[in-house]
C-alpha cells in the first residue's frame, strides 16, 4: 500500500492527502458531505491526472476518511481552511476546484478566498446553501437549540447527522442571496433524477455567479452521485478542458 502523507495544521490537525505533480493548473477535488478521497469520482480524476501528467490534489477533511478528528467538529469554514492550507503548502499557484455536492459549496467559498489563483470551477450536483433549503424549519429550531439531527442515509447503513456547529456555520456562509463574485470559467454538471439536490439549483447558481463563462450540463437520467461510467467520462472531459494540452498534442 502507498503511504498516505499528512499536512499538519497550526492547531495540530493532521490532514490526509494525495498529490501527483504535473502540468497546471492543479486540479483539486473536494468531496461531498461524509465522503472522502477514496470515492469513485475522486479516484477517477486522480488517475486521469496522473496518467496525463497533470497536477492533482485529493484530501480528506478533518474527521473524514484517513484524517483523524471528530466529524462533529467539522464545518465549512474549518474544511475550507484545510483546503487553502494544503494549496499553500504545496505551492500551487493556480488551481481548478472540482466540488461534489457539499464540495460544490466548499469550492465556491474556497474560490472566493483564492483570488487570482483560481483558474476554474467544476461542480458536480453542487449544493450551496443546503443548510437553508435542505433543512426543515422544525429541524432548524432543534439545531439552533444545540441538538444534532439524524436522517436516513440512502448511501450507507449509518444515519446521516447534521451537527449544530456545521449548520450554524453553513447559515453564516450562505451565498445564493446575492451575486457571487467569481469571474473564472465555471462548469456545472447535474442529474435531473437527483433526489437530494434539485437540478434547478445549478441553474440558480449559474445566475448568481458574476462570471459570464458559466455552462450547466443536465444529465436527463443522472442521479445525485453521477458515478456511472458515462458520468465519469463526462466529468473527465470537463476537467480536461481547463488544463492546456502539451504543445506536442497540436502537432
Amino acid at each position: 500500500m502507498i503511504e498516505i502523507p499528512f499536512h499538519s495544521m497550526p492547531d495540530g490537525r493532521r490532514i490526509a492527502y494525495r498529490f501527483t505533480p504535473g502540468r497546471g493548473p492543479a486540479v483539486v477535488f473536494l468531496p461531498g458531505y461524509m465522503s472522502d478521497m477514496a470515492g469513485g469520482k475522486a479516484a477517477a480524476v486522480f488517475g486521469w491526472a496522473r496518467g496525463n501528467g497533470r497536477a492533482c490534489l485529493l484530501l480528506d477533511y478533518s474527521g473524514c476518511g484517513e484524517s483523524p478528528g471528530d466529524f462533529a467538529d467539522g464545518t465549512l469554514s474549518r474544511w475550507k481552511d484545510e483546503v487553502l492550507a494544503l494549496i499553500d503548502a504545496l505551492a500551487l499557484d493556480r488551481v481548478v476546484l472540482v466540488g461534489s455536492s457539499m464540495g460544490g459549496w466548499l469550492m465556491l467559498l474556497a474560490g472566493l478566498a483564492l483570488g487570482d489563483r483560481l483558474g476554474g470551477l467544476v461542480g458536480i450536483a453542487p449544493a450551496p446553501d443546503f443548510t437553508e433549503w435542505g433543512v426543515p424549519q422544525m429541524d432548524k429550531a432543534l439545531l439552533a437549540d444545540g441538538q444534532t439531527i439524524w436522517e436516513d442515509n440512502p448511501y450507507g447503513v449509518e444515519p446521516t447527522p447534521t451537527h449544530p456547529g456545521f449548520w450554524a456555520d453553513g447559515q453564516a456562509n450562505l451565498l445564493l442571496g446575492g451575486e457571487i463574485a467569481l469571474d473564472c470559467p465555471v462548469r456545472l454538471l447535474h442529474g435531473q433524477r437527483d433526489p437530494d439536490v434539485p437540478w434547478e439549483l445549478s441553474l440558480q447558481l449559474a445566475g448568481k455567479l458574476r462570471s459570464a463563462d458559466v455552462q450547466v450540463t443536465l444529465i436527463k437520467d443522472g442521479d445525485h452521485r453521477l458515478s456511472r461510467e458515462s458520468d465519469i467520462a463526462l466529468l473527465l472531459r470537463t476537467v480536461a478542458d481547463f488544463v492546456p494540452a502539451p504543445d506536442s498534442a497540436a502537432d
